[in-house]
């Protein structure tokens, strides 16, 4: 029916200019954003999923970090026990030269000289090889002390090292490995003999194991890299605008906007053209 108090094709019109307007704004949000979802209503079960997941790549991002500074941590004890094991080498060589025929106890005297400043440098390196200031090796508090590494995404992703466990030893220095002994007499070097082949076993366990948490934590980096590839790309697939289909989509939308602007622009003639009828 003819009417010119309320125009319903304007209001029609102009209805469809509104939502194609929204549509084409939306648009360049996420074409502006890069991403496929700008708000919560756009998919909100994307969005959870998608958040989540930003969470884990967070969380693995630093994880990364955590296993190369585990290494790191572990690296330095290792430098720290292969110093001592080339003092215990000397020492061991030092033993042997007391316990040969040739040398009188005076002159075993000045070999036991060496020996005992080389106790206390053992004691000396496993006092000062230290990280962020503590001591690893001299089987005090920091070293007795289990670190706990997070290297994933769940609390329980850990790896725990304890250094003065690393062979069983309380520490590294010359007393905690049973040095206590001189090789001023062929007696003397024959326990001193013993003790250093059992100090020599010790180190080279811890380092052993040492090698063993370093290999660890290499891994465990590589598998953290790995999974940080494959989340991002699910995470990718979810919360990324398709750049092509979006651009597409904006297109649409501002040719029904011109469309929509063209039809209110003659819904509006409409009440002016029936007013003839009046004439």
């Amino acid at each position: 029916m003819p009417v010119v108090a309320t125009n319903t094709a304007a209001n029609s019109a102009l209805r469809y200019l509104n939502m194609n307007s929204s549509e084409a704004s939306a648009s360049v949000s996420k074409l502006a954003s890069g991403s496929r979802i700008v708000k919560a209503s756009d998919d909100a079960a994307g969005l959870a999923i998608g958040t989540r997941l930003m969470a884990d790549v967070t969380a693995l991002t630093q994880a990364g970090i955590n296993a190369s500074q585990g290494a790191s941590v572990v690296q330095v004890a290792d430098g720290g026990l292969g110093r001592i094991g080339d003092v215990l080498q000397r020492m061991k060589a030092l033993a042997a030269q007391s316990l040969s025929g040739v040398p009188t106890n005076t002159e075993r005297g000045f070999i036991d000289a060496e020996f005992q400043q080389l106790k206390s440098e053992i004691t000396d390196i496993a006092t000062t090889t230290r990280f962020n200031g503590a001591s690893l090796l001299d089987g005090g508090a920091a070293a007795a002390t289990p670190s706990d590494y997070f290297v994933g995404t769940d609390v329980s992703d850990t790896i725990t090292v304890t250094f003065t466990a690393l062979a069983g030893a309380a520490g590294f220095t010359s007393t905690l490995l049973g040095i206590t002994g001189n090789v001023g007499s062929a007696a003397a070097a024959t326990a001193a003999m013993a003790a250093i082949d059992t100090a020599i076993d010790t180190v080279s366990e811890a380092r052993a194991t040492a090698g063993a948490l370093i290999s660890r934590f290499e891994f465990r980096g590589q598998q953290i890299a790995t999974s940080l590839e494959n989340i991002d790309a699910a995470k990718s697939a979810i919360m990324d605008v398709d750049l092509a289909a979006e651009q597409s989509k904006l297109v649409s939308s501002q040719v029904l906007v011109q469309a929509a602007v063209s039809a209110v622009s003659q819904a509006n003639q409409i009440p002016q053209s029936l007013l003839r009828v009046l004439q």
